[in-house]
């Protein structure tokens, strides 16, 4: 017994941990990395370091009135997309675990159904049904925002639901209610701030990935309102320091969403 403690506890194990780690860590850094100096370089071609650096490309992207339009309408979309699932999807998953517990176990199969059906099938459909008719909305945002509410929708509801599983839904209501506070004061007051992070949590992780979305917005919408997706696809002919510009620009930002988000949780 005393040496398998030995063996457990040699200081082999965390080294290699750190190993494993590191490796793992450097081979998620390294496409990020040869990304960022292609899109800083002049030229780079057979040699191992670029001919030189420039902001030509970043500039030449951030001048661009189509590159600034096609960001503008992807914020546009997340942005009401998240505000009405948040108007929806917070008062539905407070109804479930507050009033109707029972269904929790329905809810759960109901949020998946929107991943049930391949993205191209759906687009289809949406095509069918709104082309024409009272509701002509295809090629336009609104039938995207419609499209990603139901794309947030699990999203924000697990992110939600595993936040109220750790509070005392119950308790902090009556405590609420004792002191005089109608149910949606107790629930703007009290309940919100005690999911506060789950809340940030679930509308960051649904808009990194409606933001990033492209076979909807492709299919449903195009370049009648193109988005920033759509707009790298089309500039995928270009060059390629151009659309490394592109994707690098679309990294930091959400890179300093996630960060902005995280600090706003503490």
């Amino acid at each position: 017994m005393p040496s398998a403690d030995l063996a457990l506890t040699s200081p082999a194990i965390p080294r290699y941990h750190k190993i494993m780690l590191s490796i793992i860590v450097i081979m998620l850094l390294l496409p990020i990395a040869a990304t960022l100096i292609y899109s800083f370089s002049t030229r780079w071609g057979a040699t191992v370091l670029p001919d030189g650096l420039t902001l030509q490309w970043y500039l030449k992207l951030w001048q661009d009135p189509r590159f600034l339009a096609a960001f503008g309408r992807s914020l546009f979309i997340c942005f009401v997309t998240l505000a009405l699932s948040a108007l929806v999807i917070l008062p539905l998953v407070f109804a479930v675990f507050y009033y109707f517990p029972r269904l929790k176990g329905v809810m759960e199969i109901l949020i998946i159904l929107p991943f049930a059906v391949p993205p191209v099938v759906s687009s289809v459909g949406l095509l069918q049904l709104f082309a024409d008719g009272p509701f002509p909305i295809v090629g336009t945002p609104w039938i995207l925002i419609g499209t990603y509410f139901t794309i947030a929708l699990p999203f924000m509801y697990r992110a939600l639901a595993n936040s109220l599983n750790g509070v005392p839904l119950k308790d902090l209501m009556d405590a609420a209610h004792l002191l005089g506070a109608s149910t949606f004061k107790a629930v703007l007051l009290v309940v919100v701030p005690n999911i506060r992070k789950g809340l940030l949590v679930s509308l960051l992780i649904a808009f990194s990935f409606l933001f990033g979305e492209f076979v909807f917005a492709n299919i449903l919408v195009g370049t009648r309102f193109e988005t920033l997706q759509i707009y790298l696809y089309n500039m995928r002919q270009t060059s390629g320091h151009f659309t490394s510009a592109l994707v690098m620009s679309y990294f930091v930002f959400t890179l300093i969403l996630t960060l902005t988000a995280s600090r706003l949780s503490r």
